[in-house]
């Protein structure tokens, strides 16, 4: 009588550690796979806002030369309105020729922010140049 008093409770004790190990691990498998969708969306987001940004071409230029050169002024605005119209927080800069965007995306945790984790942010960078689509040597 006395040996089961003794262990009274060690089952109790046993599965509330085995639920928080479980937990923990169906919060890394979800919220991790979260957090890698949230970074391949930034880097989307981003390359797709830079390559809307390489399309704003200094039409004067175009016009007396035929060079193909971004006008920096136009490209960074084309591609935070981009970043505007997709909802999400992001910061663009052109230099020579590319149009760079960076793009920030605050993702929950929706298991792990149970524990008083708090939202990850991820980046993602894109980068873009203006090209000429007509070759001079087409026929």
């Amino acid at each position: 009588m006395i040996a089961k008093r003794r262990e009274r409770g060690s089952v109790t004790v046993f599965t509330v550690i085995m639920t928080v190990a479980l937990l923990f691990m169906a919060g890394l498998v979800i919220d991790g796979g979260q957090i890698l969708n949230a970074r391949r969306e930034a880097a989307n987001l981003a390359e797709s806002a830079a390559r809307a940004g390489a399309q704003e071409l200094d039409e004067d230029v175009a016009r007396t030369t035929g060079a193909t050169t971004l006008d920096k002024r136009s490209a960074v605005a084309r591609a935070e309105a981009f970043l505007a119209a997709s909802g999400h927080q992001g910061r663009a800069t052109a230099t020579g020729d590319v149009v760079t965007v960076t793009v920030s995306i605050s993702q929950p945790l929706l298991i792990l922010g149970i524990g008083g984790l708090a939202d990850v942010t991820v980046t993602g960078t894109g980068s873009a140049s203006p090209l000429r689509a007509i070759s001079e040597n087409a026929p």
